[in-house]
């Protein structure tokens, strides 16, 4: 059996969707964050040494990282499940695609999600007065003359890859669309993915419409990332 062990408002919201996309029988352990922290409970660390989510254990085979776990589950399940089409053939230009958005959500695009949310956070933490005015000027200059800039940069990017075709990786889902939907819900939670990109909207609004999406929020929980969560 399958355990998914699960932290609200985090990554491991994708596993959840490929393992309904795939109908696979698991469990789940929920994980909640420190309302005051928003990092994952100690207890994690009994699971994975770095104390993070997501991670799965499959009999002996525990496998962590949400690009990995991703893998994982379509190289050993997708084509049993009838659900081949998750991961393009091997060789073909579709292929190459989809290895480059699975590696680009994380490498790429959610470091940028990063440095957005520090540094929106950073001028609300506790500090002096004076600190404050400091940090404010410092956060500013750096949305304003570096991260606004690059993330404009990828969603554009990712705004003409969807002009291409309707998935990241071709004509139907993979597992590049599951594991590009948590750095885009990200976006438009917080880094200006708005009505300029259209085409992206609208795979957002394709995603949560399907079905196996919705059983996943159902099982785990809302995901909200406007917060400090889900980093």
């Amino acid at each position: 059996m399958i355990v998914l062990h699960h932290l609200e408002n985090s990554r491991s919201q994708r596993v959840l969707w490929l393992l309904e996309e795939l109908a696979l029988p698991y469990e789940i352990t929920h994980y909640k964050r420190d309302p005051k922290t928003m990092l994952a409970p100690p207890s994690l660390r009994a699971v994975h040494p770095l104390g993070k989510s997501p991670v799965i254990s499959d009999g002996e085979q525990v496998v962590a990282e949400s690009g990995a776990i991703l893998e994982y589950l379509v190289d050993t399940y997708a084509d049993a499940a009838g659900r081949g089409e998750l991961r393009p053939a091997r060789g073909t230009a579709d292929y190459r695609r989809y290895q480059y958005w699975m590696h680009y959500a994380e490498g790429s695009l959610m470091p940028l999600m990063l440095l957005s949310l520090v540094f929106l956070r950073l001028p609300k933490a506790p500090m002096p007065f004076l600190v404050r005015k400091v940090v404010e000027q410092v956060s500013k200059r750096a949305l304003s003359s570096f991260v606004t800039p690059q993330v404009t940069t990828h969603l554009e990017h990712m705004e003409r890859a969807l002009g291409e075709s309707p998935w990241f990786a071709g004509p139907k889902l993979t597992a590049a669309d599951i594991q590009m939907s948590f750095p885009i819900e990200a976006a438009a939670a917080r880094a200006g993915l708005d009505g300029r990109y259209p085409r992206l909207a609208a795979f957002r609004e394709r995603i949560q419409a399907l079905p196996a999406y919705q059983r996943a929020l159902e099982r785990g929980g809302p995901l909200e990332l406007s917060g400090r969560a889900g980093l």
